[in-house]
């Protein structure tokens, strides 16, 4: 059947759908059916048959009918559920304080802020001087940029030293290539001078005039730092180093103390930091240590010492310092050492005070260091489940750290922590309207065994009295790669599922840093399925203990989290009721083997390179496409970006397009192809709750509760 001929008869179904029309009833809206045209490779004498491959094409006009027809198909299979989404976007709505402001971070004269007017998709950049009852200044107005695009995202935002300029970059497809511009803030004008395909960082020298800038390689890797002096030609600008090594990627900063302008060259598992007088731009860098493969170590400024967190000789890392003059590293002297117990995952310096963040037993905790009393202490928390992000903290010479502590349940709420008198001062906290009281909600964490007998947290929230009987739906979520935490966060729009008897579920499975450094390697490179082995076996204890069914078991994960996703339904499929599957990373084997992929070689130092046999065999034991088969699958929604560099559109496309071919149910499988948006799918907040409600809609539709 050509696809012309399907296309007609989805035209004809969706007619019924919409205008009743009679004879058009008794038509079938049928899935779009990918061309099959087999392409053979073969990698360490193994030969691969790959019939979709030519979807990778993305200017073939066949492929964007395709792609079309899908998005077609899926909007005609939930056209019932239309109003539904509607009605959850409308709930979710009502529960933002659409007008709204963050909280001002002082630094020097000026109150820094952001705020957002109901209505307007972004959020918009100000500033007050002296007060906050003074006038204010719009720095940059996101809405006003958006105007003309579909699609906006804010990637540098950097006022200088002075306060005198903002250089501001934005990507406006979602293929994460950003334009740099900068804006004289006391003229109120941007300049005509703008720098393309930049990265995500940039940094001020203390001259005001001069600034640091990565660039983007054709993979996107940020591979090459620029110097860029205000007022002239972007040609003309000098690079200042080369990252060769494809595993390799640059970040840029500043210390907070302003001495020190910092170029972080970091893979998955090795960093090497070079550094440079912030009042001398044209003095150059200087390596602090120069790279070792395995070791991990990353600096900050305070006084007359460098400190310096290091996983050399500490698996959980420790806390080192040394003199500025002589930093060398037989010089570093040890300020906390390495625990089995407890794991450094991040510290800040601050005139008087060291703050170390640290995770014990897969919760975090700030660990205060007054260096001037030589005291130290925690700060206490009050919940046993819970989390924090470091708020806006842009002074050096301030006893105050501000915080955003939230839990599964308590929103999120920004804290000024007094770090002489300990004592906090609450700034905000985010309104949930509607009256969301949190006395009607539990949460919960327990441990569950993984078939090689490790312990895998699971964090739980639900509405009070929920009991356990099997008869409660339940979303399961989980990520685990990169040492990435997977944090028991509170969401607004999950109401929407908890108020409809949901319980929500985190699997804090290893590759990700919930437990430890261990509980990243535990799960990456020869030990990945552990990943994979650690979701399943949760899903197992939930349904054992009754918490749901098998019939009211819904999964989700994105990204790395779908490659978790597309595994265990190729393992376990019985399992779940559905699944969601967000920018998955599904087609393991073939992405590995093409470098010119963005991110394809900076994920060697995370899974391995296909190109070596051992690792080559386990990726393709575990890759979602390559691992399809003549089987039953749950109902299945499969979103990607047509512009995402992180994750090729074409890796769901396929695995959709091979599942529609094998899979012998007659479950629900869509796909549906953001054509204007990349990896975060929608930018603007309006956008993003209506792909929030489509989700909630796809599963209450497959477990009948819509």
């Amino acid at each position: 059947m050509s696809k012309v001929h399907l296309v007609c008869i989805f035209a004809l179904s969706l007619g019924a759908l919409l205008f009743g029309d009679d004879a058009a009833e008794a038509a079938v809206i049928r899935a779009p059916v990918a061309r099959i045209h087999p392409v053979v490779d073969t990698v360490h004498g193994d030969v691969r048959t790959d019939n979709y491959y030519w979807l990778r094409r993305r200017d073939d006009p066949e492929v964007m009918e395709y792609l079309r027809a899908e998005n077609d198909y899926t909007r005609a299979m939930m056209s019932e559920t239309e109003s539904l989404q509607d009605s959850l976007y409308a709930e979710m709505l009502a529960r933002i304080k659409e007008t709204d402001l963050s909280v001002p971070a002082r630094l020097d004269d000026y109150y820094y802020y952001s705020r957002t007017e109901k209505g307007k998709e972004y959020p918009i950049y100000c500033r007050k001087r002296w007060s906050l009852d003074s006038t204010e200044q719009v720095l940059l107005d996101m809405n006003m940029l958006a105007s003309e695009y579909s699609y906006l995202e804010l990637g540098v935002y950097e006022v200088s030293p002075d306060h005198s300029y903002l250089a501001y970059s934005i990507d406006t497809s979602g293929a994460e290539r950003y334009t740099l511009y900068f804006k004289d803030l006391d003229e109120n004008a941007v300049s005509r001078e703008t720098v393309n395909n930049v990265g995500y960082q940039a940094a001020w020298a203390n001259d005001n005039r001069t600034i640091y800038y990565t660039v983007l390689d054709e993979a996107k890797r940020p591979y090459k730092l620029y110097q860029h002096i205000l007022g002239a030609d972007s040609s003309e600008d000098s690079m200042v180093y080369h990252e060769k090594d494809e595993a390799f990627w640059i970040d840029i900063e500043r210390t907070r103390s302003e001495q020190y302008v910092l170029m972080n060259t970091s893979s998955h598992r090795t960093t090497e930091i070079h550094y440079a007088d912030a009042d001398s731009p044209q003095s150059g860098f200087s390596i602090f240590r120069p790279r070792e493969t395995g070791i991990e170590y990353y600096i900050d400024h305070r006084a007359d010492k460098f400190y310096i967190m290091t996983n050399d000789d500490a698996a959980n890392f420790k806390l080192m310092e040394a003199p500025i003059a002589s930093r060398a590293a037989q010089n570093w002297q040890e300020i906390i050492p390495n625990r089995d117990s407890i794991t450094i995952t991040g510290f800040d310096a601050f005139e008087k005070y060291l703050v170390v963040y640290e995770r014990r037993e897969g919760l975090r905790n700030i660990h205060v260091i007054d260096m001037v009393k030589n005291t130290e202490y925690y700060i206490d928390f009050p919940e046993p489940v819970y989390t924090f992000w470091l708020g806006d903290n842009p002074e050096f010479r301030t006893d105050l750290l501000r915080f955003e502590y939230m839990s599964l349940i308590t929103p999120g709420t920004i804290f000024d922590y007094n770090m002489a008198t300990r004592v906090r001062e609450l700034k905000k906290q985010y309104e949930v309207l509607g009256g969301y009281d949190p006395e009607q909600y539990c949460s919960e964490r327990i441990l569950v065994r993984s078939e090689d007998g490790t312990l895998i947290p699971i964090s739980m929230v639900y509405r009070t009295g929920v009991q356990k009987n099997g008869n409660n739906p339940l979303l399961l979520t989980g990520y685990g790669a990169y040492g990435f935490n997977f944090e028991p966060y509170f969401s607004r729009n999950r109401l929407s599922l908890l108020d409809r008897g949901f319980i929500f579920a985190i699997a804090h499975v290893r590759g990700g840093g919930e437990m430890g450094k261990s509980w990243h390697t535990k799960g990456q490179f020869l030990n990945k399925k552990n990943t994979f082995a650690d979701f399943i076996s949760c899903a197992q204890h939930l349904l054992e203990e009754k918490y749901t069914s098998h019939d009211r078991l819904v999964i989700s994960g994105g990204s790395s989290g779908g490659l978790l996703m597309g595994a265990v339904v190729n393992m376990r499929p019985e399992l779940f009721k559905a699944v969601i599957a967000d920018v998955p990373f599904v087609d393991v084997i073939n992405t590995m083997l093409d470098p010119s992929i963005p991110l394809t070689v900076v994920e060697y130092t995370e899974l391995g390179s296909p190109f070596e046999e051992e690792f080559y065999w386990y990726m393709k034991s575990y890759s979602p496409y390559d691992n399809v088969s003549a089987r039953d699958y749950p109902n299945m929604l499969v979103v990607a970006g047509f512009n995402d560099p992180r994750v090729q559109y074409w890796e769901a496309a396929k695995w959709v397009a091979k599942l529609r071919a094998l899979k012998t149910d007659g479950n629900l499988l869509l796909l549906k192809i953001n054509m204007d948006a990349g990896h975060e799918g929608a930018s603007g907040r309006y956008g993003y709750l209506k792909s929030v409600a489509f989700e909630y809609a796809f599963i209450l539709k497959v477990l009948g509760m819509d």
